[in-house]
């Protein structure tokens, strides 16, 4: 899929942003204001998840975030997932939407069938346009890995890290709804991790989070814990995914 840069702005931090297409897929670049001193040197990148809401809802958080791994010398990108924001609606997606809502509002348990519909067919379609995305990126001035997975949609990150051998490091939010057949694939999991978890998130649940963390293949893991909900992340859990990657893409 080619890639065609749609605008651009300068930030006030000096951050350069650049909207683009690749194909039909939405997507925002965010590079430093100076190419890095050295050829020899390009800057790492870091891919920005989200839940599926949109990038235009998703804005906010995103570009704070991006502001920050501009700060600490990547480079930042995002795409629009599959059935989310302008791009065509998912009617299996929009069932199982329906679905989750129904038996969150009964208290009823969450089922696999439901979990495993709204998932499973969001991870196929969407790892692969991550790694068109990749494979569109890296090659610009200035970029050209390592790369890291940062946030978003747990299983997607789990399956970018099994599949996307440029991927050298991911920082994962213990936030969604977990396919069992994901387990397998954790298991195969070797980069290192940093797992984010909000221990009272009314929407995860806690304990196969824990196992999903357990199962990880990773020698190098961490599971960064908080007491709160899904919206009460503390400031200074962005510090140790920043350090995180500092560590690991650098």
């Amino acid at each position: 899929m080619a890639l065609h840069f749609t605008s651009e702005r300068r930030l006030d931090d000096g951050v350069l942003e650049r909207a683009f297409t690749l194909g039909e897929i939405p997507g925002i670049l965010w590079t430093p204001a100076s190419a890095p001193a050295r050829a020899s040197a390009p800057t790492p990148l870091i891919l920005l998840g989200h839940p599926p809401l949109g990038l235009r809802a998703m804005y906010p958080r995103l570009v704070a975030r991006a502001r920050r791994a501009v700060a600490d010398g990547f480079a930042a990108a995002t795409i629009e997932l599959p059935g989310s924001g302008d791009r065509p609606r998912r009617a299996d997606a929009d069932r199982a939407r329906a679905d989750l809502r129904r038996a969150m509002e009964a208290g009823e348990p969450v089922g696999d069938e439901i979990v495993d519909a709204l998932i499973l067919p969001l991870v196929d379609r969407a790892v692969p346009e991550w790694q068109a995305a990749v494979d569109a990126l890296l090659p610009l001035p200035g970029l050209g890995g390592p790369v890291g997975y940062s946030g978003g949609v747990i299983s997607i990150g789990v399956r970018l890290a099994v599949v996307e051998p440029r991927i050298a490091a991911a920082g994962l939010y213990a936030g969604s709804f977990v396919p069992r057949a994901m387990f397998d694939e954790a298991r195969r999991v070797t980069v290192p991790l940093h797992v984010l978890l909000q221990w009272d998130d009314e929407g995860n649940d806690r304990q196969a989070a824990l196992a999903l963390f357990d199962a990880f293949g990773s020698r190098e893991k961490t599971l960064h814990a908080n007491m709160g909900g899904h919206t009460g992340v503390p400031r200074f859990a962005g510090d140790a995914v920043a350090d995180f990657f500092t560590r690991h893409l650098k």
